[in-house]
């Protein structure tokens, strides 16, 4: 011991005889020595390097390693929350992991993030397509009665469409000309805008038909509820034809190519059904897949962040340490209880 204070008696709560100790580590022993002393708990080290930076300490790259487990941690446990799978609490704490455990825990972290991500990114693409098909099948559907009254309107099985039908001039027009339209779904919210903005752009000459979704629809990256409403536009003209799909992109509206012959929008909708089973098939394969996987993780995913939280505090504990003149040993200074000073001796042997 370089120094002592004197014993301050009487009181429970006053702190017991102090010595300030002056510690020299060989570096290859460093990392376990204080391992072994934070174990004990019975030293308070002294910052040698108070006038460095952060940044220019000797132990910035092993630290900055440690934030990196930290963020895989973080990561790992907000997904096992997402799925309401249970962390079980450790019975014996981990101590730090030595050097060569370091790197085994590195691999397993990764292989756990990787893993969960790769099947974060697959369910995300299989509810795309599901949520795509939805809204197809939606639009097939719920447009069978639109085309029905068009197709009425000239007793032809092309939707051609009298927008005055009073007007014989007009009705002559659209026998001439059939009718384009484009069908898709835009945000519910969206549509009075959306009508609005068709109407003024074609001088009132887009026919536009709509059907809420009752049902709302899931987001892929989400979750969260989303509530749609099915369209057809009718208009004459390909002039008209990109001025309405422009209105759509704007309105954040999803196109889908539907047949204008009820017997191939029929064979459509069949071929819709059938794979929209499937993909729910392979969801709650995937799904259960998932769940697997992080019931598993979460078993040790308290070990893990006791192991990464030790050694980022042996490292910002090494940062404190001085290097000798011959870059022979690392210098430390910490107080101690002079009667737990065995027990320091101990640990440095230990760790030694």
């Amino acid at each position: 011991g370089v120094s002592k204070e004197k014993p301050k008696m009487g009181s429970f709560f006053r702190s017991e005889e102090m010595t300030l100790c002056q510690l020299f580590i060989q570096p290859e022993a460093a990392y376990s020595s204080v391992a072994e002393l934070g174990e004990a708990g019975s030293v308070q080290f002294r910052d040698l390097n108070s006038e460095v930076n952060a940044f220019q300490r000797k132990f910035v790259s092993e630290v900055r390693r440690c934030d990196e487990l930290e963020r895989k941690l973080r990561y790992i446990e907000a997904e096992i929350n997402k799925d309401n799978v249970p962390i079980p609490e450790i019975e014996d704490m981990p101590k730090a992991p030595n050097p060569r455990e370091i790197t085994d825990l590195e691999t397993s972290l990764e292989k756990a993030e990787n893993e969960i991500m790769e099947l974060s990114q697959n369910a995300v693409n299989l509810k795309s397509n599901f949520l795509e098909l939805t809204e197809l099948k939606h639009v097939l559907e719920k447009t069978e009665t639109f085309f029905a009254e068009q197709e009425g309107v000239n007793g032809t099985d092309s939707p051609t469409h009298a927008l005055i039908t009073e007007d014989t001039n007009v009705q002559a027009a659209n026998v001439r000309g059939r009718l384009e339209f484009v069908a898709g779904v835009v945000p519910r919210e969206r549509v009075p805008a959306f009508e609005r903005m068709l109407w003024r752009i074609s001088r009132g000459n887009v026919f536009l038909r709509q059907a809420e979704i009752e049902d709302p629809l899931d987001d892929p990256k989400t979750g969260n509820e989303i509530f749609k409403t099915v369209f057809v536009a009718f208009f004459q003209g390909e002039q008209l034809k990109s001025r309405v799909k422009k209105v759509c992109i704007g309105f954040h509206a999803t196109l889908y190519r539907c047949p204008n012959v009820y017997s191939e929008r029929e064979e459509m909708v069949k071929g819709v059904r059938a794979r929209l089973e499937d993909l729910n098939m392979v969801l709650n394969q995937t799904q259960d897949h998932r769940h697997r996987v992080l019931v598993s993780v979460s078993k040790e995913l308290q070990n893990w962040m006791v192991m990464v939280r030790k050694m980022k505090a042996i490292y910002h504990t090494l940062n404190m340490f001085n290097m000798d003149v011959t870059k022979k040993c690392l210098i430390a200074e910490c107080w101690a209880p002079v009667r737990d000073l065995p027990e320091v001796r101990k640990a440095l042997a230990d760790g030694g």
